[in-house]
């Protein structure tokens, strides 16, 4: 189930349709007087992004658009996830902050990923955010807004806040920090063509093993096969049936 905000508008019925045709539950709380997100996103000769974004709907996302669902939502869910731009915008930074107080009530595994390094300019009030959260999602450069040090091993700083970290480190791989050590994975080659989504499917690959009971490097490994089949394609909605399910 994908809960957000979305205007009333061609943009936001587009979505629904479109999540929902991919079998995406869709909890969406309809806004009569702001437009749906839209994000321009710029891509270089080397697959690098850059994102514009108008966050429109998203920022008027409230605790109020949680309570309409959250029960239901998470009644029998396995994990919640985090997008980080919601506790990073003041705006909606209240609905995240509500959307993790009620998974902890109910007992609901939780993950956040950070998104946006240059966002993160109070890092201690980010990490008293997250305090509680199972899982931190950064990559290098989140890890170091947060800590000073990209390096995976700064992350056993945020072991205080968060029950574990997972970094991901580009062509360096993945790693794993908790209580037990460090572990980590290498890359899988690809060619990168649009690195738009790339987190993001790390993200999805490895909760989804995470979900399953697999190990920990074979969960970070599910993540970096996913990221590097989604480097290699163009946008960030890839084509139905190019990825798993």
């Amino acid at each position: 189930m994908l809960l957000a905000r979305v205007g009333d508008d061609p943009g936001g019925r587009l979505l629904r349709t479109e999540l929902e045709a991919a079998g995406v539950t869709c909890a969406f709380a309809v806004d009569a007087d702001a437009a749906t997100c839209c994000v321009v996103v710029l891509v270089d000769p080397d697959g690098q992004r850059t994102m514009l974004p108008d966050r429109g709907a998203n920022k008027h996302f409230g605790p109020s658009d949680v309570a309409a669902v959250g029960p239901a939502a998470l009644a029998g869910a396995g994990h919640l996830h985090l997008s980080g731009y919601v506790l990073l915008d003041p705006s909606s930074r209240p609905a995240g902050l509500a959307a993790l107080e009620a998974a902890r009530a109910a007992g609901v595994p939780t993950s956040v990923d950070p998104q946006a390094a240059a966002l993160i300019t109070d890092p201690e009030g980010f990490l008293a955010d997250v305090r509680g959260v199972d899982l931190l999602l950064p990559n290098a450069a989140e890890l170091a807004a947060l800590t000073g040090s990209g390096e995976p091993a700064a992350a056993r700083e945020l072991l205080g806040h968060v029950g574990a970290v997972a970094v991901t480190t580009g062509l360096d791989g993945a790693a794993w920090i908790d209580d037990n050590g460090l572990r980590t994975v290498p890359a899988q080659q690809a060619p990168c063509v649009d690195s738009t989504g790339a987190g993001d499917a790390f993200n999805a690959g490895l909760l989804t093993a995470r979900l399953r009971g697999e190990p920990v490097r074979d969960c970070l490994a599910a993540g970096v096969r996913l990221g590097a089949r989604v480097v290699s394609q163009v946008g960030a909605q890839p084509a139905p049936g190019s990825l798993p399910t």
